[in-house]
């Protein structure tokens, strides 16, 4: 192959450095100097260019956005340093005492010196650059590990693709975080967009971003309008990075977006002052915004404060109290959950709450409805607890129409018409109907869920096609599924046919816990089944276990208790077992992890906060042998407690149980 025309590789060189500052006018300060048009001839000269010598093509191109080849799924990435959680407040009084710990810690009573900055209601996110190039990025996840959505985030049109030179030498390795957003205004253009193409709308711009970020096919995500701000790095010990507005400003000289709302701010006065700003102006921002972020500025002194389970010491975040908002109840339809609870579901004339529309709101239960004295046609209070779950909290009484209607609460369930019941001590009124399709297709997705089967491609819209065309009664009938089954129901190609009896196959085998929380016993979570499978080891010992068996293991009460003892009593569920067994799916024993070491068949309670995650702790036990429950009893050998223990160091002190440090862990374990 013939050597490039050294003039065109000047050209090249100039068109990538030219897009690249336009890029940086439009997407980060906002102030395009050339029309869309001649933005787009530069960029098609570059593709003709590529396209001709794919040779010369490099990572940090601007052609490299466009979008890669659809990925089957995301790879998880660990995190080199964990991308923490942040501790709430919520008053005023509530940041003074953690301003008053901070002093604390750092042994002076000097006003500390914060950075503040809005908190972003969008997709938190990890990009990484080696030698000045950006290489991988994920998103938060669980703190330590996140998804690969490298492909997807160099979409991102002001997300830099490389460092400049001096940076690149003087930082080898520089992992730059914060978060994905999706503008107000983008939001509404994309959903008038895709309701012009018949597709569905998307529930919120937090959601949308998400969405968009974790799509598995990167040319929608570079469809999609998303926005990054950064607001940090991950580490405190590079050279002339030394403290969170120095940092800040770094990212900014680098091409990066950052909040024009960044602010330094000395002691508590300073701090209020802020938030009460930014609380004024919320409304005026065309993204959404669910509080301010507080972080010590000096990295010395973020290094001393250090953390505390999964939350550093040194930052806050400063939630808005709930925004509450008046609309009018126009009806209220009562939805049945996997469990067979009936809840009325308020059907409200849309209004904004806290940058979200909400037409729908929670009215819980029976007595809710009768507290509120609630009735169709009233003018009602709405607000996003948290700025998550809408919640009917008021009725504004002097509102109130001629003729507004009382509501009352069916005798009959919504979706199989049998009688519904209200079981003693419980709020919740019941279906007891296993056959209700509303509680079948509920227990059918619990069933396929991550943290249960986790059967890849088996969501709500597939599990109710395979209800109503009879194909799947309950979660057994799932593994006598046969692809001819399937291939008639709507949007399945032969190849996602195919798929989902694989998905269904390699599910066969699961793990003992898995298994019990799929199963969706009321009151049995994740955590629950854990204890279960640790403490029966077999699937066949827990089905005979009785009440008062059950309650003696540690974490599970005598209402868990009851409601085990029931499930493995019904007939319809023993039948359904039974046919589990028929289609192949493996009940596996559960084996600790470890016998013989140094902490078997002691049994420990971790309480209050600690130099490291309580996780950290629990599997150091775990390796050796122990066990680690939730909750004190007479059957604890030992209580691992750190700062504010709380009520579990009382009970241990009156059961007589040991109650150790750290230090003394590391002698045991030693």
């Amino acid at each position: 192959m013939a050597k490039p025309d050294p003039k065109l590789i000047d050209e090249l060189r100039h068109l990538r450095a030219t897009i690249d500052h336009h890029n940086r006018l439009y997407y980060v300060e906002d102030r395009p100097v050339i029309s869309d048009a001649e933005y787009d001839r530069l960029f098609d000269r570059l593709l003709e260019i590529e396209r001709l010598h794919p040779e010369l093509v490099t990572p940090d191109s601007p052609s490299q956005r466009v979008g890669a080849a659809p990925s089957k799924k995301f790879e998880p990435l660990p995190h080199r340093i964990p991308m923490l959680s942040l501790q709430k407040v919520t008053t005023a009084e509530e940041f003074a005492n953690f301003d008053r710990r901070v002093k604390e810690t750092l042994g002076t009573t000097s006003e500390i010196d914060y950075v503040t900055e809005p908190k972003l209601d969008g997709l938190a996110v990890e990009l990484v650059y080696e030698g000045g190039l950006f290489v991988r990025g994920s998103t938060r996840g669980d703190g330590a590990t996140g998804e690969n959505i490298t492909p997807n985030l160099k979409t991102i049109r002001n997300i830099p693709l490389r460092l400049s030179e001096e940076s690149a030498g003087k930082f080898p390795l520089l992992e730059v975080r914060g978060e994905v957003i999706m503008r107000r205004s983008a939001f509404e253009r994309l959903n008038r967009a895709l309701a012009e193409r018949n597709q569905a709308p998307l529930a919120n711009p937090r959601n949308g971003a998400a969405g968009s970020l974790r799509q598995l096919d990167p040319q929608v995500t570079a469809s999609r309008p998303l926005i990054f701000y950064a607001y940090g790095i991950s580490e405190t010990g590079l050279t002339d990075l030394y403290s969170q507005k120095r940092t800040v400003d770094f990212l900014a000289s680098e091409g990066f977006l950052v909040h024009e709302r960044i602010s330094a701010a000395r002691g508590v006065s300073e701090v209020e002052q802020l938030f009460t700003n930014l609380t004024r102006d919320r409304e005026r921002f065309d993204y959404d915004i669910d509080g301010m972020v507080i972080k010590v500025d000096s990295f010395g002194h973020q290094q001393e404060l250090g953390q505390i389970s999964r939350a550093p010491r040194w930052a806050v975040a400063w939630k808005f109290a709930a925004e509450q908002a008046e609309t009018i109840l126009e009806g209220v339809e009562f939805s049945v959950g996997r469990t067979g609870a009936i809840t009325p579901i308020a059907k409200l004339r849309p209004v904004r709450v806290s940058g979200v529309t909400v037409s729908n709101a929670s009215l819980h239960n029976e007595d809710e409805l009768r507290d509120l004295d609630v009735r169709i046609g009233d003018t009602v209070v709405v607000q996003r607890a948290g700025d998550v779950i809408p919640d009917v909290v008021e009725v504004v009484a002097q509102k109130r129409p001629k003729g507004a209607r009382r509501i009352s609460f069916p005798a009959a369930c919504p979706s199989c018409g049998m009688k519904i019941t209200r079981p003693e001590g419980e709020a919740a009124h019941r279906c007891l109907n296993l056959a209700c399709p509303a509680q079948v297709e509920g227990s059918i997705i619990h069933f396929a869920s991550k943290g249960g089967l986790d059967i890849e491609g088996l969501g709500e819209k597939l599990a109710r096609q395979l209800i109503k065309e009879g194909i799947v009664r309950n979660p057994a009938d799932l593994f006598f599924i046969e692809k001819q089954q399937l291939l008639p129901l709507d949007l399945m190609a032969d190849k996602k046919a195919s798929n989902l009896i694989e998905a269904i196959d390699r599910t066969r085998r699961t793990e003992l816990p898995k298994l019990i929380y799929a199963l969706g016993i009321i009151g049995v979570g994740e955590a629950a089944a854990l204890l279960l499978a640790e403490y029966y080891g077999s699937f066949d010992r827990l089905m005979a276990a009785s009440v008062e068996e059950l309650t003696e293991i540690s974490g599970i009460g005598p209402v868990i208790a009851s409601n085990i003892y029931e499930y493995f009593r019904n007939k319809g569920n023993q039948d359904m077992i039974v046919r589990m067994r028929r289609g192949g799916l493996l009940f596996p024993d559960y084996s600790p992890k470890v016998t013989g070491g140094k902490l078997s068949g002691k049994t420990f309670v971790i309480t209050g906060t600690l130099s490291k995650p309580r996780s950290h702790f629990k599997n150091l036990i775990e390796q050796q042998g122990g066990k680690v429950s939730g909750s004190v009893s007479a059957k604890t050998d030992y209580l691992l407690a750190g700062e504010d223990p709380g009520s579990k160091l009382q009970k241990a002190g009156k059961l007589g149980v040991s109650v150790i440090d750290e230090e003394q862990l590391g002698q045991l374990l030693s």
